[in-house]
């Protein structure tokens, strides 16, 4: 039994797993070369500035294709967690990761005095984006999170609480540590499990890229367990929630914005939730055109 709840997870988390933007003079403001041990940011274009962050197991190169179309018009930040992909760990060796990534953003903000920017995150990325916009307010233009949620395991059960999840989380995180997602994914498979919505996109999600296990394992980890609910109403950015969708009904993803909608209701303002149908989980990968047009429209 704790082997299934722990894969049905897993399944909601990786399969489930900007703005009124103002106007900036021709010449963007000098800023010091930014260095940091925990994130990488890859800058290129000019204009209005979006930061990009990924999920769990991917780079700033996940945003890429979007990236490409609107760097002729806006200032693009495309974030990698250190330990995702090839990249050097750095600091990222020990400690948490999501809530040191969303300092250093939050540094960097500061530090290149960026105004308000918009900010994109998907999956663990997302949740990265709602810290970032609890902590900085109105320093903040707007939110999209792409198939993410402030807490993943409330899309099973809304009952469900942090420390009912850590045992399991823990779990997963030491299997993950010890032998790797590809291994993780044949011990629930020789257990008959059925991932449903997720199937192999829990696991792809992870080794999309891939990277350190000791990353990847704590990014499942706080994942799976920390719960961004409480932190929604200190969220004053507009935010807009995008998900992969299907017209099956079926299909648990036909169901999924009643889910996102009590998920997110503690936001002060409503949010906007906007469906790519033809999408699972890598919304930007999967449907790239109806997702630059979503990010079009939010950044309208």
């Amino acid at each position: 039994m704790m082997i299934r709840l722990f894969a049905s997870l897993l399944a909601t988390l990786f399969v489930l797993a900007p703005v009124a933007v103002q106007a900036q003079s021709q010449t963007q403001a000098q800023a010091p070369a930014f260095s940091s041990s925990r994130i990488i940011v890859e800058t290129r274009g000019r204009g209005p500035d979006i930061i990009f962050i990924p999920g769990l197991g991917s780079t700033g190169s996940a945003w890429r294709s979007t990236a490409d179309r609107l760097d002729n018009r806006y200032r693009v930040h495309l974030v990698t967690l250190r330990g995702f992909g090839e990249t050097q760990i750095g600091d990222n060796v020990s400690g948490g990761l999501a809530g040191p990534a969303a300092s250093e953003i939050e540094r960097y903000i500061r530090e290149q005095r960026i105004d308000r920017p918009a900010v994109i995150g998907h999956s663990l990325g997302g949740q990265i984006a709602l810290r970032v916009a609890a902590d900085m307010g109105d320093r903040i233009g707007r939110v999209m999170v792409v198939d993410s949620s402030p807490f993943f395991p409330s899309l099973i059960d809304a009952r469900t609480t942090s420390d009912q999840v850590e045992p399991l989380a823990r779990l997963g995180y030491q299997a993950l540590l010890l032998f790797g997602d590809q291994a993780l994914k044949s011990q629930v498979a020789a257990f008959g499990v059925d991932m449903g919505l997720a199937g192999d996109m829990v696991f792809e999600g992870l080794g999309l890229q891939g990277g350190d296990r000791r990353v990847l394992a704590q990014g499942l980890y706080e994942a799976l367990t920390v719960d961004l609910r409480p932190r929604l109403s200190e969220i004053t950015a507009p935010v807009t929630v995008v998900y992969g969708w299907t017209r099956d009904p079926d299909a648990p993803r036909n169901r999924l914005e009643g889910l996102y909608r009590y998920g997110f209701e503690g936001l002060p303002r409503t949010a906007r939730f906007e469906r790519i149908e033809g999408a699972e989980h890598q919304v930007m990968m999967q449907q790239p055109q109806r997702f630059l047009a979503a990010v079009q429209r939010f950044l309208s």
